[in-house]
């Protein structure tokens, strides 16, 4: 605010004039007794002062209020001035006066009354609107203190200096109806006296819902539109640049109450807290003492935006009070009936440039700017305000004998080249609603003038007799058709502009709009703003932030902290093969089967389909271990069948040899059933060759141990054990065995085969192709019978251990049994507990271990002898061998 403070001497007439006289009810005696102290202190004063006066005393003689005249009269009561007490020195004859009184000068509200002077020029230069009849106005200021704000509306009804109530000393004035704001205190203290006339009242201030209240205000009209949408609008702001943690500072009465639950809920909905809520006493006075005490939490709190709701009266001292602490890292979010123009000084609105104000959408009059370009003191001399701007800012002077402006000032001045934090030329909404509330006004007048209700035309044709409360009907279809039809209005309830305060350079003081926010709009497009012309506090480099926890990035997830508000959180890495995309996750994704989560846990990644391959290093050596155990098979066969005629290859059945080891080639080659490529066919030969083989292997071993013990036990008649040696029972095992196997394996594919299966979590980023057994009972049911199988081999060959043989290989069976059935064992909790390719590794390792064993403990000493003991493997050694083992045996 332009504020100008000077000391008011007691001999200026005005300190006279305004001071609050104070009158007791019934005693005329101390009512004539001041009015004579008063009008005796003018004429000393007078007396004393008739020499001339200089500029500056000038400046506060002019008087505060003034007329422009008319046919029917419009009150307009707006506070553009205010006085105020800075050390309270009373007043020597005046009581309840004091001697240091300043003068504080808002100039931007000096614009209502140039939109009043611009209307009713309008209306009364228009042919069809009240044709033969002017419309005027009488302007008083509003004091700012609530204790003085009936003087001037009293003074007004009565046409009198003192306030004599219930008489009327300007009979001859019509007056219609009375414009007040921008305060709703104002009107609505001001609408306790007019309502008691019925006189129309029609209020310019934002809209209040108390005073629409017929029961209590029953003439008065409100101009302004109802901010419905104003707390979804800011909300939407909010969300748009990710602000989750909000200050408030509120007015502490209904208006600041109703803000706050509606601001509440649109917030609650879109996951943004409130960090603080100051409640503001709409007493300015003690405001800087109480609230101020709190400023350490505005200034520490994490909340960078803090929204600022309320009118230009219900925190006088708030925006002052910030700019003198000069809180430049803090983004301010406001409506514009609380516009930091309208009360920061040249050196003070530094601290809220980059602020954002909502302001209602109105139409912008191009007419009504050309208009203030026009305006200067000479062609409007009643204007009050008029010489002191000029005086102020244009070096005008005043004339010393009748303090009349003198031209003698800058060339070409105008308004137009006020600062912007002084002077705007846009047209604001309160001055836009006074626009129409004088159209509404001048339509009620023109409509109650053609019906002739109650009204008599003077003699001279022009004057209207009418009593104001006869405008009521009018006044209210015209106040319901202005929010629907009238073509010089149009009303956007539910629309606001977003403007961002800019003031670099210092003393800039723009308002320039960078968004819109439209209610009717479809979701998502409600908001619309321009981000490159918003320009932030200086201490930003992009757009501020005001969050209560830093953002959760992507691979994270949000976690809430116990006690406090939602948008306090921890950030925690999500769990294995799960992400999120984005920011401020609350839960994690779980990647699809044939996915996996990157190490960022930010994407989900295709799974790379693999089995065990023959390029695999893994795969590679089995298949190299399998491909030499099955060769050195081969060869030994060879080299068996190359000596079948010798005394160690026909010992303990010559063919059981030979098909133990045809049957060990192929359990070696069957390993290759679990290496490359699978299929629903290779996943049953597997199980079905794997097993197959191992049966016969170990019926041929079972068979090898029983004709060990044919041959060598006594207790078997002669006659018996020759039949058994030249049937050749024992080889008839064999085939049992299998049969038995085959049995099991139908029993297996009849209920649930092995079938090809995808195993996505045995190995991070891979899809294993495995065979799945199928029935997991008939798996282990095979398993079970070669255990079964080996343990009785095991048992017949230890019991055959110590028999009289020359090439006795009972003890190389017994072995070998031993080791296959450890090996065997020690499977089954081997393989449950792999997965994937391991698994499968783990079976072809058990394959070639196992068969690797036969091979090794059964064969290994035979091919010793064959190779490198010939003299052993002859008839000769083994007659010798025998005569000498028969000596012994008939020595014990």
């Amino acid at each position: 605010m332009w504020t100008l403070t000077h000391e008011l001497s007691v001999y200026k007439l005005d300190t006279v004039r305004t001071a609050p006289i104070k009158l007791m009810s019934g005693q005329t005696c101390v009512l004539v007794g001041y009015f004579l102290l008063v009008i005796g202190i003018r004429i000393l004063l007078n007396l004393c002062h008739v020499c001339a006066y200089n500029s500056s005393e000038c400046y506060f003689r002019i008087e505060e209020d003034f007329h422009y005249k008319g046919d029917v009269d419009i009150g307009a009561f707006f506070p553009v001035h205010s006085y105020y007490t800075g050390n309270k020195v009373p007043h020597l004859y005046v009581p309840y006066y004091f001697n240091d009184i300043h003068i504080q000068y808002n100039f931007k509200n000096y614009e209502f009354i140039l939109a009043l002077v611009f209307a009713i020029e309008e209306i009364n230069r228009n042919p069809h609107l009240l044709p033969n009849i002017s419309l005027g106005f009488d302007f008083y200021n509003v004091p700012h203190s609530e204790k003085n704000i009936l003087v001037h509306a009293i003074r007004w009804f009565t046409g009198h200096l003192y306030h004599l109530s219930n008489y009327n000393c300007v009979k001859e004035r019509k007056s219609a109806a009375a414009l007040t704001g921008p305060s709703w205190a104002k009107s609505a203290h001001l609408a306790t006296l007019l309502q008691l006339y019925k006189f129309p009242q029609l209020s310019i201030g934002p809209f209040d819902p108390i005073l629409s209240d017929r029961s209590q205000f029953n003439s008065l009209y409100q101009m302004a539109p109802k901010s419905t949408s104003l707390s979804l609008a800011m909300v939407s702001l909010m969300v748009h640049f990710g602000w989750n943690w909000i200050g408030l500072l509120l007015p502490d009465d209904h208006r600041g109450t109703e803000f706050l639950s509606d601001l509440r809920k649109n917030m609650e909905k879109n996951t943004v807290c409130i960090a603080f809520v100051e409640m503001i006493s709409s007493t300015w006075t003690s405001f800087s003492y109480k609230f101020w005490a709190n400023l350490g939490k505005i200034q520490e709190s994490l909340a960078n935006i803090i929204v600022i709701y309320g009118d230009s009266d219900s925190l006088q001292g708030l925006m002052l009070n910030l700019g003198k602490h000069f809180l430049t890292w803090k983004v301010w979010v406001m409506n514009s009936q609380w516009d930091v123009t309208n009360h920061a000084d040249y050196f003070l609105v530094d601290s809220f440039h980059g602020s954002l104000i909502f302001k209602h959408q109105h139409e912008q009059m191009a007419e009504f700017s050309r208009f203030i370009k026009t305006v200067n003191p000479f062609n409007y001399p009643e204007d009050i305000y008029l010489p002191k701007l000029w005086f102020l800012f244009f070096k005008c002077s005043f004339s010393e004998l009748d303090c009349q402006l003198l031209e003698r000032c800058q060339a070409n001045a105008s308004l137009e080249f006020l600062p912007r934090h002084i002077f705007d030329m846009a047209m604001s909404e309160e001055s836009y609603n006074i626009y129409k509330a004088v159209y509404i006004l001048a339509h009620s007048l023109h409509e109650m003038s053609l019906q002739q209700v109650q009204m008599q035309p003077s003699e001279n044709g022009k004057e209207m007799l009418f009593f104001p409360w006869q405008l009521q009907p009018f006044l209210r279809n015209n106040h319901v058709k202005d929010n629907i039809d009238l073509d010089w209005k149009q009303e956007f309830d539910d629309k606001y502009d977003i403007l961002n305060f800019w003031n670099i350079p210092k003393g800039l003081g723009l308002k320039v709009k960078v968004g819109t926010f439209f209610f009717n709009a479809p979701w998502g497009q409600q908001l619309s703003l321009s981000e490159q012309l918003i320009q932030w506090p200086k201490i930003y480099s992009k757009i501020p932030q005001s969050v209560c926890s830093e953002s959760c990035a992507a691979g994270f997830r949000k976690v809430a902290i116990e006690g406090k508000a939602v948008c306090c959180y921890d950030c925690i890495p999500c769990p294995d093969n799960e992400i999120t995309n984005d920011t401020d996750m609350d839960q994690c994704m779980k990647c699809p089967e044939s996915q996996y989560a990157n190490t960022e846990k930010k994407h989900c990644l295709q799974k790379v389909v693999s089995f065990l391959d023959y390029k695999d290093p893994l795969g590679m050596s089995l298949t190299t271990i399998a491909l030499c155990f099955s060769v050195l098979t081969a060869m030994v066969l060879g080299l068996f069948v190359k000596n079948r005629d010798t005394p160690i290859v026909k010992a303990n059945n010559r063919t059981l040899s030979y098909t133990l080891l045809i049957t060990l080639i192929i359990c070696f080659l069957c390993t290759f059933l679990f290496i490359g490529s699978l299929n629903t066919t290779t996943c049953i030969l597997q199980q079905i060759t794997f097993g197959g083989a191992f049966t016969v292997a170990l019926a041929t071993v079972l068979a090898k141990a029983i004709t060990v013990i044919i041959a060598f036990k006594v207790t078997f008649p002669s006659r018996v054990v020759r039949w058994l040696m030249i049937s050749k029972a024992p080889n008839y095992i064999i085939p049992i065995c299998t049969v038995m196997y085959l049995v099991l394996c139908v029993i297996w594919l009849g209920t649930s085969p092995p079938f090809l299966d995808q195993d996505a979590h045995a190995e991070h980023g891979h899809i294993i192709i495995v065979c799945n057994k199928g029935s997991a009972f008939a798996f282990h049911g095979v398993l079970g019978y070669l255990c079964f199988l080996a343990l009785g081999s095991y048992t017949m060959a230890f019991l055959s251990r110590n028999l009289p043989d020359t090439f006795n290989e009972a003890k190389f069976l017994s072995f070998s049994m031993l080791v296959f059935f450890c090996v065997w064992v020690t499977f089954l909790p081997v393989y449950h507990s792999t997965k994937g390719k391991v698994m499968v590794a783990m079976e072809v390792f058990s394959i070639l271990a196992s068969s690797a064993a036969l091979l090794g403990l059964i064969f290994a000493p035979k091919c010793y002898i064959i190779l490198r003991k010939p003299n052993k493997n002859s008839l000769h050694h083994i007659r010798n061998r025998t005569y000498s083992r028969m000596n012994n045996f008939l020595k014990t």
